[in-house]
C-alpha cells in the first residue's frame, strides 16, 4: 500500500510540474514581440520592455539597413524606432496585422507615415515635453557659439592665430538689444524664447500657424513669416517639418534677412534649402549660421558647409542630455506597454 501511495504521490507531483511548465510555456508563448531598431537605445526603456515582452534588438548602434529592418519586423506587436528609420507602407505591410504600436525616440515624426498607420489602427507614440529643456539649452549654446564665433576663436588659439588681445579681432554680435525671431512657437520655441529673454533682448517675435496664448506671458509678438525674416537679428528655426514647411528657408527667405542676421536651426534639416543656405553664407547674404540638423545626416565630409568659417555644425545633439535621453527611452517603453496592455498611452501622436 505504501508503495502504491508513493507511486500515486509521484504521479501527482509529475502532473503538477507538467501543469506549471505548461503555464510557464504558455506565458512565454503569449508574450508580445517588440523590435528595437538600435542597440544603443538607453537601457532604462529597454529593460522595462524586457520585463513584459519578447524583445529583439538590432545588433548595431548604427542606423539599421532597410533590408535588415524589413527582415526584422515580420509578426511583431510593437516597434521602437528612431528618426533614422522610415516607417512607411512597405514596412507596415511586412510587419503584418500583429503590429499594434510604433513609438519613436523623438518629437519629430516625419519619418513615420502617420495616415497609413492610422488607417490600419496602429497607434503612434513619441516623446514630447521631455526633451524640451535639453533642446532649448542646445539652441542657445549653438546661437552663442555662432554669434560669438567660439569654434573659430578656439581654432585660432590652438593654431597660433592668437597673437595678443585686439579690440576688433573675433568680434561678433551680442543678444542684448537684438530682435530675435523664432519660427515655430511650440514647446521648444517657447522654451527658447524664455531663455533668450534673459539676455536683455530688445524684442522677441515669432511666426506660427496660430496665436499662442503663452506668448503674452513671455512677451513675444506674432508676426508674418516675411516680417520675421526682415526684422530679426537672429532667426531661430524651431518649426516641425511638414509638407507646408519643407524648405521654407529658401533663397528668397535668406535674401529677405538682414545681411547681419544669424540663422540657427535645431529642428529638421528639411526645413532649409541647403544649397540656398550655402550660397547665402558664401556671398555674405547673411552673417552666419548654426546648424544642429542638416540634409542629409550625417553631412558628407566634402560638404561646402564644413569649409565655411561662418557656419557652426553640430551632429544632431539637441536632446543629448543624459536625463533627457533616459526619460525619452522610458517614455517609449511606456507607450508600447500601454497599447499592448490596453491602457492609455502617456504620449500618443493624435
Amino acid at each position: 500500500m505504501n508503495y502504491i501511495r508513493k507511486i500515486s504521490l509521484t504521479s501527482s507531483l509529475v502532473r503538477k510540474i507538467t501543469a506549471i511548465n505548461f503555464v510557464r510555456n504558455m506565458s512565454e508563448a503569449s508574450k508580445f514581440r517588440v523590435f528595437i531598431t538600435r542597440s544603443d537605445m538607453p537601457e532604462v526603456g529597454v529593460e522595462l520592455l524586457k520585463k513584459q515582452c519578447d524583445v529583439t534588438i538590432c545588433d548595431t548602434p548604427l542606423p539599421i539597413s532597410r533590408k535588415d529592418l524589413l527582415s526584422s519586423v515580420s509578426g511583431v506587436d510593437g516597434i521602437y524606432c528612431s528618426l533614422n528609420e522610415k516607417i512607411d507602407k512597405e514596412l507596415l505591410d511586412t510587419a503584418g496585422s500583429n503590429l499594434k504600436v510604433v513609438t519613436t525616440i523623438s518629437v519629430g515624426h516625419d519619418h513615420i507615415d502617420v495616415p497609413e498607420c492610422k488607417k490600419r489602427g496602429i497607434r503612434i507614440g513619441y516623446t514630447p515635453n521631455v526633451l524640451t529643456d535639453a533642446t532649448a539649452e542646445l539652441t542657445l549654446a549653438l546661437l552663442l557659439a555662432t554669434s560669438r564665433r567660439l569654434p573659430e576663436a578656439m581654432h585660432e588659439a590652438q593654431t597660433g592665430g592668437w597673437k595678443s588681445w585686439a579690440p576688433t579681432w573675433m568680434t561678433g554680435p551680442g543678444l542684448a538689444g537684438a530682435t530675435v525671431g523664432i519660427a515655430g512657437f511650440g514647446r521648444i520655441g517657447q522654451a527658447v524664447a524664455k531663455r533668450v529673454k534673459s539676455f536683455n533682448t530688445s524684442k522677441i517675435i515669432y511666426f506660427n500657424r496660430s496665436e499662442r496664448p503663452e506668448a503674452k506671458e513671455i512677451g513675444a509678438i506674432k508676426v508674418s513669416f516675411e516680417e520675421l525674416l526682415v526684422q530679426s537679428d537672429f532667426v531661430i528655426c524651431c518649426a516641425a517639418l511638414t509638407p507646408e514647411t519643407k524648405e521654407i528657408f529658401n533663397k528668397d527667405a535668406f535674401n529677405k534677412m538682414k545681411k547681419t542676421a544669424i540663422f540657427v536651426n535645431t529642428s529638421r534639416g528639411g526645413l532649409v534649402d541647403q544649397d540656398a543656405l550655402i550660397e547665402a553664407l558664401q556671398n555674405n547674404t547673411i552673417r552666419a549660421a548654426g546648424l544642429d540638423v542638416t540634409t542629409p545626416e550625417p553631412l558628407p565630409l566634402n560638404s561646402p558647409l564644413f569649409k565655411l568659417k561662418n557656419c557652426v555644425i553640430l551632429p544632431h545633439i539637441g536632446s543629448a542630455a543624459i536625463d533627457a535621453r533616459n526619460t525619452m527611452s522610458e517614455l517609449c517603453a511606456k507607450n508600447i506597454l500601454a497599447v499592448l496592455n490596453g491602457t492609455e498611452m502617456p504620449a500618443e501622436l493624435k
